[in-house]
């Protein structure tokens, strides 16, 4: 979905589930991720707004399969 939605240069997507057992968060069965992207599509923008067009391209994953999310939003000209 990330790629599709902002054609990152770079994506690494990490599974962080296992540091958070026992998590009430994590009871329901939703994972914790750490994402780090590179995209063209942040180009000129604040963070905040980075981190919404991540969200905005997960859509209802957030809902359903994603409880917590941590971003490192860059683009080509800052790596």
């Amino acid at each position: 979905m990330l790629e599709a939605a902002l054609a990152p240069t770079e994506l690494e997507v990490v599974d962080d589930s296992h540091k958070h057992a026992g998590h009430a968060g994590a009871r329901d069965g939703r994972g914790h991720f750490s994402v780090a992207i590179v995209s063209r599509a942040f180009a000129g923008l604040p963070p905040l707004a980075r981190h919404r067009k991540v969200y905005a391209a997960l859509g209802s994953l957030m809902q359903s399969d994603i409880h917590a999310l941590s971003i490192h939003a860059r683009t080509p000209d800052e790596t």
